[in-house]
């Protein structure tokens, strides 16, 4: 049995309606306890040197001292995992959610959900959960880390049928680690790029958005029937699962609603696999930072395929447990930080080229 003590978990929320349900939840929760409660960022930061809680849930938009400009000084004086709450479905809300990711935020969820049926409830507690989980290490120096952004989004350039696919898996810490990655790519890489992030439907178009302004490829929302191009990234549509089908005329997307894999929908393993079986050894599998297995199973049918397989470094992980589930499975041609993702992908692409 273990001993440790309940993880504290400061609640900071201008509502006090909102502040009292995020009060019930953690207080029901077996390991967790509520440290205090803040109404601003004056206040959640004033609060976290005082208490020095475990977690932060903290609310993106608040009068006077929002979340972000609160988050930006937890990260840079006391770093600790911070779950974001947006309640803002509009392009604007859905780019500062994902702003927040960046900056250091290990998760958020969207107070929409609580419309109905538990949704918000539940969100939460798998944050917290994986909050829990969090790598110190990873997260204390997120905010000092900023992507580059490109005045301009890349052009499309020639528009060839892929004949090569790198799949990306990702969850918790995702969006930070692949703001990296997408900005280590070389802009001739000669595959399509399709990224599973798990995240909600409304968050995902806007996650395409701005990977397209951190790094040097054109990345859209994938659609259904679309024909993946090389040198093209492409962001699963949250809610649906993501194939990759071959035709006479190249490789398509397929987009289904089934039943979720490993509790999420859209998961990697479906497009792993999908991966391994169209291309074969012209494929390579990246599985990044996340709490679960999802990617596992896939990395290791991508490497019976012939293909390369890619793993997230424990020490750069917000948390490890899909790169650790992955490596242990299917094991990896190269492990490596986000930023050596670019350089792993051309290497064993190359590889694999010069050896047909």
């Amino acid at each position: 049995m273990s001993c440790r003590r309940a993880y504290s978990v400061l609640v900071v929320d201008d509502s006090a309606l909102i502040r009292a349900l995020l009060r019930d939840v953690v207080g029901e929760m077996e390991g967790f306890e509520v440290a205090g409660t803040a109404g601003d960022g004056r206040e959640a930061v004033a609060a976290v040197k005082a208490l020095m809680p475990d977690i932060v849930t903290l609310d993106i938009e608040m009068p006077g001292c929002d979340g972000l400009s609160a988050l930006a000084e937890i990260m840079r004086d006391a770093p600790r995992p911070v779950i974001m709450l947006s309640g803002a479905a509009s392009e604007g809300g859905v780019d500062l959610a994902l702003r927040a990711l960046e900056l250091g935020a290990v998760d958020f969820v969207a107070k929409r959900e609580g419309a109905g049926g538990g949704a918000m409830e539940a969100r939460l507690r798998a944050a917290l959960l994986a909050a829990a989980g969090a790598n110190p290490g990873a997260i204390a120096p997120a905010a000092l880390r900023t992507a580059r952004v490109l005045t301009a989004e890349p052009s499309l350039g020639v528009q060839a049928p892929a004949r090569a696919a790198v799949a990306v898996a990702a969850s918790t810490g995702g969006p930070r680690a692949l703001a990296e990655a997408m900005a280590s790519l070389s802009a001739d890489l000669d595959a399509a790029i399709v990224i599973v992030q798990h995240m909600p439907a409304a968050f995902t178009a806007g996650l395409a958005r701005r990977l397209a302004m951190l790094g040097p490829l054109h990345v859209s929302e994938a659609s259904h029937g679309e024909m993946l191009i090389a040198g093209r990234a492409y962001v699963a549509p949250g809610g649906r699962h993501i194939r990759v089908a071959g035709t006479p005329v190249g490789v398509r997307f397929v987009l289904d609603s089934g039943p979720p894999v490993w509790g999420v929908r859209p998961a990697a393993d479906p497009l792993f696999i999908s991966v391994s079986q169209v291309f074969g050894e012209a494929s390579v599998g990246v599985v990044l930072t996340g709490m679960g297995r999802d990617g596992a199973l896939g990395l290791s049918a991508i490497r019976e395929a012939g293909g390369g397989a890619v793993v997230q470094d424990q020490a750069t992980a917000t948390v490890y447990g899909m790169p650790r589930e992955a490596l242990e499975l299917a094991g990896a041609d190269r492990v490596v930080a986000p930023s050596g993702v670019g350089p792993a992908i051309a290497d064993l692409l190359g590889a694999r080229r010069a050896a047909r």
